[in-house]
C-alpha cells in the first residue's frame, strides 16, 4: 500500500494542502471583485479623483493598504473595473452572434445582451464616460481595442442586413444604437419618477432595434 506523505507540522497531506490552496485563491477572488464593484459604485457616485484607497478598501470591507495585494494602486482598480467589462462585452457579443441562426437573429439577440449590460451595470457606464482620461495611456488604447472590436461585430451583423451600405454609416448606426441604449440607464435610475427595468427593457430593444434597421429618408427640400 502507498504510503501518503503528510505534513509534520499540520497533519495535513497533499490534498488538503491543494484544497486549502484553492480555498485561498477564491477567497483572494472573491475579495478582488468586491473591490471593483465598489470602485464602480463609489467612482460613479464621487468621481475617480474623488475617491481614495481607503475609501475602497472601507467599501469592501478591508483595510486602504490591503487593497496593494489586489491592485498596484487606484489607477489600476480602474484599468481593470474597465478593462474587465470590455473584455466581457466582447466575448459575450461574440457568444451571442455565433449561436444566433441568422444575421436577423444576431442583431436582435446583440441588442438583447447590451440592453441587459446596460441595465445591469449603469454605474460602469458613467464611470466610462466621466473618467476614461484618468486611466493609464497602455489601458486606454487596450479598452479602445477592445471597443472597437465590439463595434466591429456589430458592424458585421449589419452588412448583412443592409447590403451594399457604406461601412462608415454602419458604424454610425451601431454608436448611435449604443448610445440610445447607454444613456438610458441613468434616466430610469436617477430622474423623477423611475421606470421599472422590466418596462425599460422592452422600450430599449425596440427603439434600439428601429434605429439598427431604419432605412434612411432624404431630407426635404434637398
Amino acid at each position: 500500500m502507498p504510503i501518503i506523505e503528510r505534513d509534520q507540522a499540520s497533519g495535513r497531506g497533499p490534498a488538503d494542502q491543494r484544497v486549502q490552496t484553492t480555498q485561498r485563491s477564491q477567497a483572494k477572488e472573491s475579495r478582488r471583485q468586491a473591490l471593483l464593484s465598489s470602485a464602480a459604485t463609489l467612482f460613479a457616485l464621487n468621481g475617480f479623483n474623488r475617491v481614495s484607497l481607503e475609501d475602497l478598501g472601507a467599501a469592501a470591507g478591508v483595510s486602504g493598504p490591503a487593497v496593494y495585494r489586489h491592485f498596484a494602486g487606484k489607477q489600476a482598480v480602474l484599468g481593470a473595473l474597465l478593462l474587465s467589462v470590455s473584455q466581457e462585452l466582447l466575448e459575450g457579443g461574440r457568444r451571442v452572434a455565433a449561436d444566433a441562426g441568422d444575421p436577423a437573429a444576431a442583431l436582435a439577440r446583440l441588442v438583447q445582451f447590451h440592453v441587459d449590460f446596460a441595465l445591469s451595470n449603469p454605474d460602469v457606464i458613467r464611470v466610462q464616460d466621466r473618467d476614461f482620461s484618468n486611466l493609464s495611456d497602455n489601458d486606454q488604447a487596450e479598452v479602445r481595442t477592445l471597443q472597437r472590436n465590439y463595434v466591429e461585430l456589430w458592424v458585421e451583423v449589419l452588412q448583412e442586413l443592409h447590403g451594399g451600405t457604406d461601412t462608415a454609416e454602419l458604424r454610425m448606426r451601431a454608436h448611435a444604437a449604443f448610445g440610445l441604449i447607454n444613456s438610458t440607464p441613468h434616466s430610469v435610475r436617477s430622474h423623477g419618477r423611475r421606470v421599472a427595468v422590466k418596462s425599460a427593457r422592452p422600450l430599449l430593444e425596440s427603439m434600439a432595434l428601429a434605429a439598427l434597421l431604419v432605412t434612411a429618408s432624404p431630407v426635404p427640400g434637398e
